[in-house]
C-alpha cells in the first residue's frame, strides 16, 4: 500500500523507506517554533533538562508576537527571558518589536518554512505550514525544548481523510469560508490526529493565502495536520524566498485514506460560526438579526495581503456602523507596510477603524480588543470558545475578511455579497 503525502515526509524524515499509520517514529526536524508565552515555558524545561547547546541556530525561530509589545510585567518578563536565550544561543530566526508579525503568517513570508520540511511549534496553529507541502504540527512546551537541544521528535504517523476539492470559489468567498464549511460539516473533533490532505482540480483555483488559511484551522477539526499539493501557486510562492532548497513529495496513487469527502467549491457561501465551537456554522445570510460590537480583521488565520484586500475593498469609502469598533491588524511588518503604500490604512482609519501592529493580541484574550459582559465580535481569528475574547458571557462569531467588514458596515452579521 502507498503512503500519503504526510507520511513521505515523515518516512523521509525519519530515515525510513516507508510508514504506515499508529507506527511510532522518531523523526529529524527542519524547524521548532516559538512565541513569548510558550517559549519561556520550554526554556525551563530546557535548562531543567541540563542542555547547554541547540542543534542548530539557524533552524529555531522565536517570534514574540502574543502580547508584543509588552501589555504588562508579565510578559514583559516573558519577552525578556526569550530575548536572553536567543542572544544565549545565537538564535539567527530571532524576531522581536520591529522585526516581528504573527508566527504562522512571518515564517512562510520569510521562507523560513518550505515545501517537504518537518516542523514543530509550541502553538496549536502550526498546522499552517501544510499549505506549502510541508508536515506542520503544534507541540507541547516540553517537546519544543527537547526539540531545540537534540532536533528530533517523536510522532505517530497520522491517518489521512482526503477532501476532494472541485470547481472554483465564488466571488466575495475565500478559503476561510472553505474551512469553516468542513468543520462545520465534519465537527470539531471529526478529524481528531487525522492529516487532512487536500486534492483535486479545484485546488489550483487557491490562492496560497487561501491555503494558509484553511490549514491553519485545520487543528480546529481535531486533526494532527493540514497539506495541499505542491503545484505552480506553491513553487511561484516559494521561488526566492526559500531560505533552504525545496523538497517536493506527492501522494502514492494508492495512499490509504480512511474517507474521502468531495467538496464543490462553486456551491459554497460565505460562513460563520456561532458561538461556541467552530463547528457551529451558519451562512452569513441568516445573521441579520444579531447585532455586534466589535470586529476584528487580522490573525494567524486572517492577517495577509489578500485579507486586507477584502476588506479593504468592503470598507474604502464607506464608514462602520455607529457603535461598532472595528479593529484591524496586519498580521505582518511587510503587510503592514504594504497597507500603507497602497492607500488602505488611511481607507480604513476613514471608515472608522483602528490598525494596530502586528500581535495576536485580541484572539486569545491578550488585549487590543477585550469583550466585556454580553458583548459580540465578528472575527477573522479561529476559535469562538466561551471567553475566548474577554468575558465568559461575551461571544465571538468566526469569519471571513469579507463578512467581517461587511458586518462592520452594517452592525450585524452581514452577508458581504450584498453590500
Amino acid at each position: 500500500m502507498g503512503m500519503t503525502q504526510t507520511q513521505k515526509i515523515l518516512a523521509a524524515h525519519a530515515g525510513l523507506a516507508e510508514v504506515k499509520a499508529g507506527q511510532l517514529i522518531n523523526a529529524k526536524l527542519d524547524i521548532v517554533l516559538g512565541n513569548d508565552i510558550t517559549t519561556p515555558v520550554a526554556i525551563n524545561e530546557f535548562e531543567k533538562a541540563g542542555f547547554n547547546g541547540v542543534f542548530d541556530k539557524e533552524h529555531i525561530a522565536i517570534v514574540l508576537d502574543h502580547f508584543v509589545p509588552n501589555k504588562d510585567i508579565k510578559s514583559a518578563t516573558q519577552s525578556k527571558q526569550c530575548r536572553e536565550f536567543a542572544n544565549k544561543y545565537d538564535i539567527l530566526n530571532f524576531y522581536d518589536v520591529g522585526q516581528m508579525g504573527i508566527e504562522h503568517a512571518l515564517l512562510p513570508e520569510k521562507g523560513i518554512v518550505t515545501a517537504g520540511d518537518c516542523v514543530i511549534g509550541a502553538d496549536s496553529h502550526t498546522c499552517t505550514y501544510g499549505a506549502l507541502g510541508a508536515f506542520s504540527t503544534g507541540v507541547g512546551s516540553t517537546d519544543m525544548a527537547a526539540g531545540m537541544a537534540t532536533g528530533m521528535a517523536w510522532f505517530k504517523v497520522p491517518a489521512a481523510i482526503r477532501f476532494v476539492l472541485n470547481g472554483k470559489l465564488p466571488p466575495k468567498v475565500s478559503g476561510k469560508d472553505l474551512i469553516l464549511h468542513i468543520i462545520g460539516m465534519i465537527g470539531v473533533d471529526g478529524a481528531l490526529y487525522k492529516s487532512m490532505e487536500f486534492t483535486g482540480p479545484g485546488v489550483a483555483s487557491l490562492s496560497m493565502d487561501d491555503r494558509l488559511s484553511i490549514c491553519n484551522m485545520a487543528i480546529e477539526a481535531g486533526a494532527k495536520n493540514g497539506i495541499f499539493p505542491v503545484d505552480d501557486v506553491t513553487k511561484a510562492y516559494l521561488k526566492g524566498r526559500s531560505q533552504r532548497e525545496p523538497v517536493f513529495y506527492e501522494a502514492d496513487p494508492d495512499a490509504e485514506y480512511e474517507r474521502t469527502i468531495e467538496i464543490d467549491l462553486s456551491a459554497l457561501e460565505p460562513t460563520v460560526s456561532y458561538p461556541h465551537l467552530p463547528e457551529n456554522t451558519h451562512p452569513a445570510s441568516e445573521g441579520k438579526d444579531i447585532k455586534i460590537d466589535q470586529v476584528v480583521i487580522g490573525s494567524c488565520t486572517n492577517g495577509r495581503l489578500e485579507d486586507m484586500e477584502a476588506a479593504y475593498n468592503i470598507l474604502k469609502g464607506k464608514h462602520i456602523a455607529k457603535g461598532v469598533r472595528g479593529i484591524i491588524i496586519p498580521a505582518t511588518m511587510a503587510v503592514y507596510k504594504e497597507c500603507i503604500l497602497r492607500g488602505w490604512t488611511t481607507a480604513f482609519i476613514d471608515a472608522g477603524c483602528i490598525v494596530s501592529t502586528p500581535t495576536c493580541g485580541p484572539c486569545l484574550g491578550g488585549y487590543m480588543g477585550i469583550l466585556a459582559e454580553g458583548e459580540r465580535c465578528v472575527s477573522t481569528t479561529n476559535r469562538n470558545f466561551v471567553g475566548r475574547m474577554g468575558h465568559v458571557k461575551s461571544e465571538v462569531y468566526l469569519a471571513s475578511p469579507a463578512t467581517a467588514a461587511a458586518s462592520a458596515l452594517i452592525g450585524c452579521i452581514t452577508d458581504p455579497r450584498t453590500v
